[in-house]
């Protein structure tokens, strides 16, 4: 079983940047894409980013598209979200997770295994 560990959160005003990590144990991380969604105070957990095994492809929920990347060092086992031009909305816990091998890259159900999370906050 993986074991996946964000890290990076934190307190940031709007406009500024924020960069999460999120190690994984394990030596099969190069075989999986990765993904990382958010979940703001009473609401669903939905899709930010994901970035196929090679790190060939990513994608972006349209929210985020332009203000974040994400991006893998398979050497280190860690996948990385940049994350500039915050805005307050983009607060919430942010959760990195493997994706399973078949379904949509968007869809939380289809990400097997979760890290506990990282709380980022954003003032306004």
């Amino acid at each position: 079983q993986v074991q996946l560990v964000e890290s990076g959160g934190g307190l940031v005003q709007t406009g500024g940047s924020l960069r999460l990590s999120c190690a994984a144990s394990g030596r099969t991380f190069t075989n999986y894409a990765m993904g990382w969604f958010r979940q703001a105070p009473g609401k669903e957990r939905i899709f930010v980013a994901a970035i196929s095994s090679s790190g060939g492809n990513t994608y972006y929920a349209d929210s985020v598209k332009g203000r974040f990347t994400i991006s893998r060092d398979n050497a280190k086992n860690t996948v990385y979200l940049q994350m500039n031009s915050l805005k307050p909305e983009d607060t919430a816990v942010y959760y990195c997770a493997r994706k399973n091998d078949r379904g949509s890259y968007y869809n939380p159900p289809n990400f097997g295994s979760w890290g506990q999370g990282t709380q980022v906050t954003v003032s306004s």
